[in-house]
């Protein structure tokens, strides 16, 4: 299994490097959308009104509702954080939500 990172944004690619800081996926940007955060696990990316959940190896693994989800605020370990509203929601790398709490 690959580690990512980083994930860059250039133009119409998505580039994933490895450890070594070599690229070693290019995905089109078209499909990803917009890259909010990355681990060295996975990355999340926001496109219209869906967010979506992307492995090491640049694939899609899941996507959920931008209106349940709200924006993707942060991403670190095998998490991922996002607010909608005034909640702060806290989500798990495969999608599900773990906690939340008042934004304040």
């Amino acid at each position: 299994m690959k580690i990512i990172s980083n994930v860059e944004t250039n133009g119409s690619w998505v580039y994933l490097y490895d450890e070594q800081g070599h690229r070693y996926k290019t995905l089109s940007a078209s499909n990803v959308g917009e890259v909010k955060g990355f681990s060295s696990t996975f990355f999340v990316s926001e496109h219209g009104s869906w967010v979506y959940l992307w492995n090491s190896k640049g694939d899609r693994y899941k996507f959920l509702p931008k209106s349940n989800v709200g924006d993707v605020i942060g991403v670190a370990g095998n998490t991922f954080t996002s607010r909608n509203g005034h909640w702060i929601y806290t989500w798990s790398s495969d999608g599900s939500r773990i906690n939340y709490r008042p934004a304040r």
